[in-house]
């Protein structure tokens, strides 16, 4: 559990973006600390993807205060956030099929010796030392990517996260279309992330999968904060009412104004 003493790893304030006449978020704020999971959950279009690029530095906000460890950031670009510390996993995955699980690993950060020459002794035991804390159920370092399962895969991308020394992962749903023996490795993957100290933002429609790992639920609906709820005493059906609109953060609407 979190002690709300502690400065966050990452709080943002007001944040909001707006696309044009559309807007994606509305005063949105956020915590994260320390060894915790929150999740963030609501229905498409409700801002998740938004609000991970935005911490990712894919999307600059229009308005909003952005803090890491308490110092106020600004996070213009994926390098900078990765510079102050945040890691993200989309979707796509971003590897390459034709490279092994290594040169994944290291893609773009490749470790090198006095001489200038790749370091691929160094590289692979770092992998190895990552794997390992993730327990990871990839055979070998050396293996190329095409022979890995969808959920090994997305073992690897996780395992990217951790070059570097990060302070904080964002993954984007982690476990869409993954077997159900894939999912449960994944999760322990998260697990591991919190145990190791991170701060991870977990993005999923898949509230079985949300309930087994995170510590802490965050609902968005429309662009806004719609619901802060822990994971581990809250039912299904309060989350699921804050996310259709019938549980508002002022209280519940009524089945009158649910139905509008």
């Amino acid at each position: 559990m979190t002690d709300g003493s502690r400065v966050p790893l990452l709080s943002m304030r007001g944040v909001s973006k707006r696309f044009g006449g559309v807007e994606a978020l509305v005063g949105v704020d956020l915590d994260v600390h320390r060894h915790e999971v929150v999740a963030l959950v609501g229905d498409n279009g409700a801002g998740k993807s938004t609000l991970a690029k935005t911490v990712a530095g894919v999307l600059t906000p229009d308005t909003g205060l952005v803090e890491i460890e308490g110092v106020p950031v600004s996070i213009p670009t994926p390098a900078a956030a990765h510079a102050l510390g945040v890691a993200t996993v989309f979707q796509d995955l971003a590897l390459c099929d034709n490279l092994d699980v290594t040169s994944n690993l290291f893609l773009g950060r490749e470790l090198r010796d006095a001489r200038g020459v790749r370091d691929d002794e160094r590289m692979e035991q770092m992998a190895r030392r990552i794997l390992h804390d993730l327990t990871s159920r990839i055979p070998s370092v050396r293996v190329p990517l095409a022979s890995l399962s969808a959920g090994q895969r997305q073992s690897v991308a996780i395992a990217r996260t951790l070059i570097g020394d990060p302070r904080i992962v964002v993954l984007d749903e982690p476990t869409a279309a993954l077997s159900v023996a894939q999912t449960a490795e994944v999760l322990l993957h998260i697990e591991a992330l919190r145990d190791l100290g991170l701060g991870v933002i977990l993005i999923s429609h898949n509230m079985t999968d949300v309930r087994s790992v995170a510590d802490r639920i965050e609902v968005l609906r429309h662009g806004r904060n719609n619901g802060s709820f822990d994971a581990r005493t809250t039912g299904y059906e309060q989350i699921l009412a804050a996310i259709t609109g019938a549980l508002r953060p002022d209280g519940p609407r009524s089945p009158a104004a649910a139905r509008s």
